[in-house]
């Protein structure tokens, strides 16, 4: 299995007034493509900045990040802008989407930073709100959408530019738990389909959707396991 993320003795730390605070402590990871990982660890354990680290929104204090091929460690703010766009797929719990804009048109914004065209955007947004099961929901706005609706959303504009790596940051935290089983079954269909998919959760019933549990305390890795088939197909 090639590797679509390697990283390599990564280290982050952050001024906080005189003192340094070391949040990531040389980890070393490898995640294949086509994998569906998923992070977990206490608050503070760093999973959050090894997430913004993996999703090309911050870069390490030492150590070297390889994504898909590229050496993203060194790269200046609009070169990780455009591999961001490019290669990663965002699924945040706020759902972030924009209010006064379409469903339809929250999905296709990420393709317009890409260059697409206005017919291929639309087309390209309509198929991937289909697949998400929101073909019937394409004109409405954030709040005429319920939590789970706009998490579909949010999961279809991830999924439009064809990214290397869907990255989902407590995917069901603002959700029921019927809507949350409904959202898992999403990204387990996603996954299905041959992405990468890497979650971060402190939920143990939602990363039991993933195929690899990577547990982090102290800005280390804990320990790093692959899940058994039975506890997934509870």
């Amino acid at each position: 299995m090639s590797s679509v993320i390697k990283i390599r003795k990564i280290t982050r730390d952050f001024a906080l007034g005189q003192e340094t605070v070391k949040v990531l402590k040389g980890i070393d990871l490898d995640i294949g493509k086509g994998e569906y990982v998923a992070f977990m660890g206490p608050s503070g354990s760093g999973k959050s900045t090894l997430m913004n680290l993996l999703g090309c929104l911050d870069t390490p204090t030492s150590g070297q990040y390889i994504l898909n091929g590229n050496d993203v460690s060194k790269m200046s703010d609009n070169e990780l802008a455009e591999i961001r766009n490019k290669e990663i797929g965002f699924v945040f719990q706020t759902f972030n989407l924009l209010p006064r804009t379409t469903a339809l048109d929250n999905v296709a914004l990420p393709m317009i930073y890409a260059g697409a065209s206005k017919a291929e955007r639309k087309a390209r947004a309509e198929k991937v709100l289909a697949d998400v099961g929101l073909a019937d929901r394409m004109d409405h706005r954030p709040n005429q959408l319920s939590g789970g609706q706009r998490q579909r959303v949010a999961v279809g504009r991830a999924l439009v530019n064809h990214p290397s790596i869907i990255l989902a940051d407590e995917p069901t935290g603002n959700l029921d738990s019927k809507t949350s089983v409904e959202i898992m079954n999403l990204f387990d269909a996603i996954h299905k389909a041959g992405n990468t998919v890497i979650l971060v959760t402190h939920e143990e019933d939602i990363a039991r959707h993933a195929h690899r549990i990577i547990r982090l305390r102290d800005g280390m890795v804990e320990s790093d396991e692959k899940q058994v088939a039975e506890l997934r197909t509870e």
